[in-house]
């Protein structure tokens, strides 16, 4: 099969387009053909080694978001049937996304939403299960809440945006000022633009920050947070593991790290939502699979608005 490999960290031209054996599956996994997946922050940032993991194994296949089709069921694996459209988010730590063929645990895929391609399919798992995850479980959203999103247009944020709508939540949306009609478009009530105006000096008050590109800290937010507000952020930074530990006992303003997990009853309900037409995947660019390095390169500039996705086979 054809596959994305890298053999060391290092900059996009580290990728490479070869030729792998097949996955073999264990009985707790469904071997999928891939269409389609997606290029999230976590692939190139495992790739140049910022952070790197000590335990990381060489060479690897990056890529966590799938969305494909059923070759083969495992005993254990769930009540899946070969041909039937799926989509998953594997461990970025085993990655295996950006190949024709990936081994899936059962339990971290689900049936592809029937209104969406295989490309669109693609750019829902991890972006989706995260902004999910975050206003859900450690925002505990409600239809009363005021929320902003610092990040608005990109992966994560796009979906927050129409995640937090979904709740009935009043939506704050930060972004630069060409991505404004974008996110109105997803549903934000307010905008505003980062480069004329800082939020942590607007006067507003929040229950919910989330930050998804992590460019600003609690300490900085806490002041436009209503008392019993909630900071959630994607990335492990001192401020917000020490604003964590210190106030993890302690009432009032907090401080949270979402950790996203591929859960199968999670991405069922964001199928649910997308055939609803209550939320939608938003694609920038679609780039081939043999382009992979173009891809993870364009993502490196944080200029993204929506997803990148990555095409396989024709």
């Amino acid at each position: 099969m054809k596959a994305i490999l890298f053999r060391c960290y290092g900059p996009p031209e580290v990728l490479e387009y070869t030729d792998l054996p097949e996955p073999q599956i264990r009985e707790d996994q469904i071997l999928v053909e891939i269409h389609a997946a997606s290029v999230n922050p976590v692939d190139w940032k495992f790739r140049n080694g910022k952070p790197r993991i000590p335990f990381l194994k060489f060479p690897r296949v990056p890529g966590s978001d799938i969305a494909g089709e059923v070759v083969q069921v495992g005993k254990s694996a769930g009540r899946f049937k070969p041909g039937e459209a799926v989509i998953a988010m594997l461990s970025p730590f085993s990655g295996g996304g950006c190949a024709e063929y990936a081994a899936v645990p059962g339990r971290r895929a689900a049936v592809k939403p029937r209104n969406l391609t295989f490309e669109e399919a693609a750019a829902v798992p991890m972006a989706a299960l995260t902004a999910l995850q975050a206003l859900r479980d450690l925002g505990k959203i409600r239809p009363d809440h005021r929320v902003l999103i610092n990040g608005a247009s990109g992966g994560v944020g796009s979906y927050a945006v129409q995640i937090a709508k979904a709740h009935g939540a009043a939506v704050t949306a930060v972004t630069s000022r060409k991505n404004t009609d974008f996110v109105r478009e997803l549903g934000a009530d307010d905008v505003i633009d980062y480069a004329a105006e800082d939020f942590t000096k607007s006067g507003s008050r929040f229950d919910i920050i989330f930050d998804p590109i992590g460019n600003r800290s609690f300490s900085s937010c806490e002041p436009v947070l209503n008392p019993k507000g909630v900071y959630i952020t994607t990335l492990p930074t001192l401020d917000t593991v020490l604003q964590m530990a210190i106030r993890i006992l302690l009432p009032g303003k907090q401080a949270r790290l979402v950790n996203v997990r591929a859960r199968a009853s999670d991405l069922t309900i964001l199928t649910e939502w997308i055939e609803a037409g209550k939320i939608r995947p938003r694609i920038d660019k679609i780039f081939p699979l043999s382009k992979t390095a173009e891809a993870q390169a364009y993502s490196e500039t944080g200029h993204a608005r929506g997803k990148i996705v990555i095409k396989v086979g024709e």
